[in-house]
């Protein structure tokens, strides 16, 4: 239940009241901007919150027990702040969102009507839909070890150990050639290092249109010695000749690529010698009988 002051109280007691909503988003970068639906901006706790941006925010539903709460905020790309290729980049992803209710004639009676994080964003031309996940979103999402055959930590975390900083597992290029303007390259710069190395790892661009951006690599290839760099995603912005970039090595979760390619076998992090689903279901198909080093199949 929420406690109300007692002048907004007594103004959403009256017969007509002034109310309009406010979203204060607070991304991972630090960036922090506010929105309202109001037809003039409003400013409180250090924020001006921002009109005519474009922002609509859906019916939200208030589910008894833990159900996680739905709304969601429908927009268009037309205020100054909303840029595409922030949206592009993911740094909204996770983003912090509270929404307000005020008094736009006093802002300092106004109440916290929800608060969450920016979950999934789709896209459509110039439009975008944002889904705002509860708190209690976070009770539907995985937590704790994994019974898994692969390993379930994250390459250079603090479970891996990996030193990602290391030149064995690092390195910088450039783009020598375009493939694909959005998602395939052939870079320079990454002689040192063998075919499929980077498969699976992590490309941030250091220079060019997407300064900032980072993205998982799909195919890291070598023939002739010639480096072919595929992105699973497309870039927001063109790839040009002559962009720069910081690669880290890509790993497929295997006890055999964790022992050769970084060992690290001591330290991994998935059960490599669990039974899996073809010996769970299998069954006796002749009789065996051990006698020392000799057996018998009758």
């Amino acid at each position: 239940m929420k406690t109300l002051g007692t002048d907004f109280a007594a103004h959403l007691a009256g017969g007509t009241t002034t109310l309009c909503r406010c979203w204060r988003l607070a991304r991972r970068d630090g960036e922090v901007m506010g929105f309202t639906d109001h037809d003039r901006d409003l400013s409180f706790d250090g924020v001006t919150f921002r009109a005519a941006t474009g922002l609509t925010p859906s019916r939200v539903e208030s589910p008894l027990g833990l159900a996680p709460a739905d709304l969601s905020v429908i927009g268009v790309l037309s205020d100054a702040s909303l840029e595409e290729t922030d949206l592009s980049k993911g740094l909204y992803d996770g983003a912090a969102v509270t929404l307000w209710l005020v008094n736009w004639q006093d802002v300092a009676q106004r109440t916290i009507l929800r608060t969450g994080t920016v979950g999934e964003v789709s896209r459509d031309g110039a439009s975008f839909v944002a889904e705002v996940r509860g708190l209690s979103a976070k009770l539907d999402q995985m937590s704790g070890r994994r019974f898994l055959f692969g390993c379930d930590a994250d390459l250079g975390d603090a479970r891996c150990g990996v030193d990602l900083s290391d030149a064995a597992f690092h390195g910088t290029g450039a783009v020598s050639q375009i493939l694909n303007a959005e998602r395939s390259f052939i870079a320079s710069g990454l002689g040192a290092f063998v075919a499929e190395h980077f498969t699976r790892g992590r490309l941030a661009w250091t220079s060019g249109a997407n300064p900032g951006g980072a993205v998982e690599i799909k195919r890291h290839a070598l023939s002739a010695g010639v480096h072919t760099i595929e992105l699973w995603l497309p870039q927001p912005l063109t790839i040009a000749v002559g962009d720069t970039f910081a690669v880290t090595a890509g790993c497929d979760k295997q006890f055999a690529t964790c022992a050769a390619k970084f060992a690290n076998q001591t330290r991994f992090r998935g059960f490599p010698h669990m039974p899996g689903n073809d010996w769970a279901i299998s069954y006796p198909g002749s009789s065996e009988v051990m006698d020392g080093a000799s057996r018998y199949r009758s």
